[in-house]
């Protein structure tokens, strides 16, 4: 028996009604407290609340990168990983026409300057921080951006996301942090769905930090999966010098798939939650390993894939897998010393089984996601 698999027809549009988390301002260079579940019911339709005065002249923000996916779950789990990512500095422009953003500049990871649009409304950035500016009803003056991207494009480890993610923050900590971190998201997937489909499983983690669980879409309802301090995690991040375009790893995905492939996905992905609350490396490497449905499409599409990953278990990584739709493979460790070996082999494997150059580093989990990282008061 085969059942559909089908991406459902979310609009980024859809009118919702209410939100059941509460409005907090936050002071600057503090990140958005978060319950550990949340749905956000919202419009991105100019609202009728009064419009914020600017707090600030000019902030700069910063989105981590993330590995969706991990494995079998395909668009509804995530994570965030510290220390690389993409940074926005947005200031108050009177040369901009009020209620608008204009891009003034972008650099940054290989030729992003060249593939990237400055239309706002083409771009990563721009899409999220007018969607933002809706949001908050802004009217009265006009802002100007600029686009410093430390990840590279068509990576796997959310580039648009993080983009996404540092402007629609910026935007809101500029007029005060008037948004809580749901409403953010749904700006940052207005973004998403443009570029390369709606779905929450970069953006979600890129804004909120840490490991996230997308429970549904209508309404967008989110669960922050928290992974034990106490415990060790190191995410090794092998990334080809190789593109691969979201739209087209989409592409390769089955239209149907048998129900017993559904039922093994489906118990992986609860092993592997169970696994982060649990603070259980070896069960989430395994479940992050065990995808039977979308890796087996996309892996042949990336040269030396197969052997990257035979590699990365034979040299004791936990597990190992595509972090979202690739190339960048990701493998899971508990010993940051072991994870640069680990990534070493990685990197030979890439070149030995796909002729392909390759970079390895090694990451911890991102438990803070997007955040002001300086400001200049008015």
């Amino acid at each position: 028996m085969a059942i559909s698999l089908h991406q459902p027809a979310f609009s980024a549009h859809s009118t919702f009604l209410s939100t059941n988390t509460t409005a907090t301002n936050l002071p600057p260079n503090h990140h958005l407290r978060l319950p550990l579940s949340f749905r956000c019911n919202l419009s991105l339709t100019s609202n009728s609340n009064p419009e914020p005065e600017p707090v600030y002249s000019s902030v700069k923000s910063f989105a981590p990168a993330t590995v969706a996916n991990l494995g079998p779950g395909f668009d509804f789990l995530g994570c965030a990983v510290d220390g690389v990512g993409d940074y926005v500095t947005l200031k108050i422009d009177p040369q901009v026409r009020p209620g608008d953003v204009t891009i003034s500049d972008i650099t940054g990871a290989g030729n992003s300057s060249k593939k990237l649009s400055k239309n706002p409304n083409w771009n990563c950035a721009g899409i999220a921080a007018l969607s933002v500016m809706k949001m908050l009803n802004i009217r009265s003056v006009g802002l100007s951006l600029s686009l410093e991207k430390g990840l590279p494009l068509g990576s796997g480890l959310g580039s648009s996301a993080a983009s996404a993610a540092a402007a629609a923050v910026a935007v809101n900590e500029l007029f005060g942090g008037k948004l809580q971190a749901s409403e953010l998201v749904l700006a940052g997937l207005e973004s998403e769905a443009k570029v390369s489909g709606y779905h929450a499983d970069n953006i979600a983690p890129a804004i909120m930090g840490g490991f996230v669980l997308i429970r549904s879409y209508e309404p967008l309802d989110l669960i922050r999966l928290n992974f034990p301090t106490e415990k060790n995690l190191f995410f090794v991040l092998v990334n080809p010098e190789f593109e691969a375009p979201t739209k087209k790893m989409r592409a390769a995905l089955p239209g149907e798939i048998l129900m017993s492939d559904h039922v093994w996905n489906s118990s992986q992905a609860g092993a592997l939650v169970a696994a982060v609350l649990q603070g259980d490396l070896v069960g989430l490497g395994k479940a992050l390993s065990s995808d039977r449905v979308v890796e087996p499409r996309r892996a042949p599409l990336i040269p030396g894939m197969d052997g990257v990953k035979k590699v990365a278990l034979e040299a004791g990584a936990f597990g190992c897998t595509i972090s979202g739709a690739g190339p960048t493979v990701v493998a899971v460790t508990d010993n940051e010393e072991k994870g640069r070996e680990i990534g070493e082999m990685m990197v030979e494997a890439f070149m030995v089984g796909g002729g392909l150059k390759a970079v390895a580093m090694v990451k911890k989990l991102d438990t803070v996601g997007a955040r002001l990282v300086s400001s200049i008061s008015r």
